[in-house]
């Protein structure tokens, strides 16, 4: 019999404001048939009013804000259901502290120029996200790691290319796919690299 196509508990889709996390993860939860999880909707009024204000959060701000993510995603995977979660996860200890939650967690990482990412903030409405904080955001970005499991795409791609993308990656009968998209051969059963296609302006 043929292998049954398997995923990971929780998919957390990553990257600055403005790289589409939300509109990608939204979209993956839908192809996934997981319930979806908007990262944002976890901070704190304190968080909002600080970045609102034009003040960028530091490691102590988003400490209550990663614990919340890491009970969202223990739950999704006690509960068997998986999930995906979109949120900036900035930092390798950052993911490492949801990974804690949760071995089994596959982040998909948007990859975005700075100057897209700020004219899509800059276009948004109805976000307590300036864009003016969006420097700040690159200043802590740490790119996913070779030993992090997951896939690094362009962020300028069609959303639903990248959501199909992502879902084949993780329901592999092998497992989650992990690699980047820069460069190389996918390798044998993984999937080929995704052409950009559609150029569009994810919100988030």
């Amino acid at each position: 019999m043929p292998a049954q196509a398997r995923g990971p508990a929780v998919v957390v889709v990553v990257g600055v404001s403005g790289s589409g996390k939300s509109t990608v993860g939204g979209l993956l939860a839908r192809r996934l048939r997981v319930p979806f999880l908007e990262g944002d909707d976890l901070h704190s009024a304190a968080n909002r009013a600080k970045m609102a204000a034009g003040r960028p959060l530091d490691d102590a701000d988003r400490g209550p804000w990663l614990d919340s993510l890491a009970d969202w995603i223990r739950e999704a995977d006690a509960s068997g259901r998986g999930g995906v979660v979109a949120c900036s996860a900035l930092k390798h200890a950052y993911r490492e502290r949801l990974r804690a939650a949760n071995p089994g967690v596959w982040f998909l990482y948007l990859r975005v120029e700075p100057a897209i990412a700020v004219r899509r903030v800059a276009h948004r409405a109805g976000h307590f996200m300036p864009a003016r904080l969006v420097a700040s955001q690159y200043a802590d970005l740490e790119p996913l790691r070779p030993d992090e499991p997951g896939l690094s795409v362009d962020a300028t791609a069609d959303p639903v290319s990248l959501a199909d993308r992502a879902a084949r990656a993780v329901t592999s009968p092998d497992g989650p796919v992990t690699r980047s998209e820069a460069g190389g051969s996918p390798g044998p059963g993984r999937p080929p690299s995704l052409g950009r296609g559609q150029r569009t302006n994810p919100d988030s």
